[in-house]
């Protein structure tokens, strides 16, 4: 049990405490001896349970692995986890493993939301000053499939496609049924097909497609399923288009259309290119008057075609007609879409507005009414009015439109003092009616461009006594009807507003603060010029003493206000 091996170590099988002590080691030799004492302590060996010892959950479980070690009291133990042989970073899982460590003598591990990478060998390893010991439990966790194998197309018509796959992984649940999936152009992402058969056991590797669109480029995918869930579906296979095929869907919401006279306007929604079936997709339009036999059929080759327009001089307006529009590919006809009746155009208008009038309004504006005849035929859609200045050509008329029933529209922004001639016309989808006799008026001379000048004003308190020269207009300016004073405290920009036909106006300012006044002339064309700015303080609310009152002139030659007299005599002075 005790040997001393050739290098001079000594080596002591099955120690006991009775080995316990302190051991001499002396080398001897001609020279002489050298000694070393060595202190031997026998600890108890450390044995560790990890519980428990092989574990089944499903994804999205959690789990905890206790590690309890039995060691020699005298020693500091140090537990460690494993997975598969790595030790777990618990900073980088994503907060999926947590260590717990209540007492000295224990570890747990805590897994909280398992996912299928958590699978393995779960390692707990104890460590102390005089052994290491470890310990490990399977963790085997179910889940939905995962994603089958390539898909491979093996067979195409124009409405099925048979596929194939290859099974992937079960994750410890076995595949009960497969879902094929479907993806083209035109759809909104991956859609579930129809399959035969109707339902995919999970021991199948292929299965049809069908009900599938002829002539229409595809994808498809495999979707497996198991008792935990449903898996990651496949890869998708190679894009492959269907047969071509003759077509099955007509055009929708056949219906009339507005047009000419003697025309006869036919709509349609067109086909998706989905359901064109295959190339040289077209139109098929037959129609015949109402109560007649036979059929008249024109092709139109545009698959983007959506109206058809049919021509007879012969045809009367409102001729209702039967109509059916079909299609047709390289592949043959298809159905023809519902008989509905349409009819003819009604045609343009014929009647030209009556009592037209004009009315000037100001410099810029004139007021046109008109009365309309009622018509069974080319019923207005709205009227459009033409003006031109007296000078000018009727070829060079700037044009307004109105819609529906209006009978008047204002014309704006119109040079002043100007004759126009103007003319109404109605008009609809299937052109303009005849236009009605020119009518004239002339806008508004343009407001007087001279400001009131030599403003006299006199303050009395809160009240304000203006007087100025009259405003003179030019030849080519309107005549001065009257006046407005305009005042607003300042910081606003809302005036009120004092009319008047005389040369003078009081103006009482009901608050306390700075007021700014200004004074236009008005007439036919407008308001003219304003007057430079008055700037009054106002002592509203307060006893008027001889010592507020004031008389200031404005004169227009100058910017600046003047003050020419400071009485204190009582205003009734005056």
């Amino acid at each position: 049990r005790i040997t001393i091996l050739p290098h001079g170590s000594l080596r002591i099988l099955n120690a006991s405490k009775s080995d316990e002590g302190r051991y001499l080691c002396q080398g001897v030799n001609v020279f002489g001896s050298a000694e070393i004492v060595a202190s031997l302590s026998v600890k108890e060996p450390t044995r560790i349970e990890l519980t428990p010892k092989k574990i089944e959950l499903t994804v999205g479980e959690s789990i905890v692995l206790s590690c309890k070690a039995l060691h020699d009291s005298t020693l500091d133990v140090t537990f460690y986890w494993t997975l598969n042989g790595q030790p777990i970073d618990f900073d980088k899982e994503g907060g999926h493993f947590e260590s717990i460590k209540a007492q000295a003598s224990s570890a747990d591990l805590m897994i909280r939301n398992i996912l299928l990478m958590h699978a393995g060998r779960y390692g707990c390893r104890v460590q102390t000053a005089a052994d290491t010991v470890s310990d490990e439990t399977e963790l085997l966790v179910r889940g939905p499939p995962g994603p089958p194998g390539v898909v491979i197309v093996e067979e195409i018509t124009d409405t099925t496609a048979t596929l194939s796959w290859s099974p992937g992984a079960d994750n410890h649940s076995p595949i009960s049924l497969y879902n094929l999936q479907a993806r083209s152009p035109f759809s909104l992402g991956w859609q579930t097909v129809k399959t035969v058969p109707d339902v995919i056991s999970g021991d199948m590797e292929s299965a049809m497609a069908v009900e599938l669109n002829p002539w229409v480029e595809y994808e498809f995918r495999v979707v497996a399923t198991n008792k935990i869930g449903t898996g990651d579906p496949s890869a998708p296979s190679r894009m492959i288009r269907t047969n071509e095929a003759v077509p099955k869907t007509p055009p929708a919401n056949v219906s009339g259309r507005s047009g000419r006279r003697h025309e006869l306007v036919i709509a349609w929604e067109p086909v998706s290119e989905e359901f064109q079936n295959g190339e040289g997709f077209g139109y098929i339009v037959a129609f015949r008057p109402n109560g007649t036999r036979g059929w008249k059929e024109k092709m139109v080759t545009s698959s983007d075609a959506s109206k058809f327009i049919y021509r007879d001089e012969s045809v009367p307006p409102l001729t209702p007609f039967e109509v059916k529009v079909g299609v047709y590919n390289n592949k043959g006809d298809g159905p023809f879409s519902p008989i509905v009746v349409i009819c003819s155009a009604e045609g343009e208008p014929t009647a030209a507005p009556i009592d037209v009038k004009a009315t000037s309004l100001s410099v810029s504006e004139i007021l046109v009414a008109w009365k309309h005849i009622k018509e069974s035929l080319g019923r207005p859609q709205g009227f459009e009015v033409g003006y031109w200045k007296d000078m000018e050509q009727e070829e060079a008329a700037e044009k307004v439109k109105t819609e529906g029933n209006e009978s008047s529209i204002l014309l704006t922004g119109l040079e002043g003092n100007t004759l126009y001639h103007l003319t109404v016309r109605a008009y609809n989808a299937a052109g303009y009616g005849p236009p009605s006799t020119a009518v004239r008026a002339a806008t508004k001379k343009s407001p007087p461009s001279q400001a009131p000048s030599n403003i006299i004003w006199i303050q009395d308190g809160s009240q304000v006594s203006l007087g100025w020269e009259p405003v003179r207009p030019l030849a080519n300016e309107s005549d001065v009807m009257g006046y407005k004073v305009l005042f607003r405290q300042e910081g606003q920009s809302n005036s009120q507003v004092i009319e008047t036909q005389k040369t003078s106006a009081v103006v009482l300012l009901p608050d306390v603060g700075v007021y700014i006044i200004e004074v236009c002339a008005v007439s036919e064309g407008g308001d003219g010029t304003a007057s430079p700015q008055i700037r009054v303080p106002s002592f509203a609310g307060g006893k008027v003493t001889s010592a507020q009152s004031t008389l200031h002139v404005f004169s227009t030659s100058s910017s600046s206000v003047t003050l020419l007299l400071a009485l204190m005599v009582p205003s009734t002075s005056w």
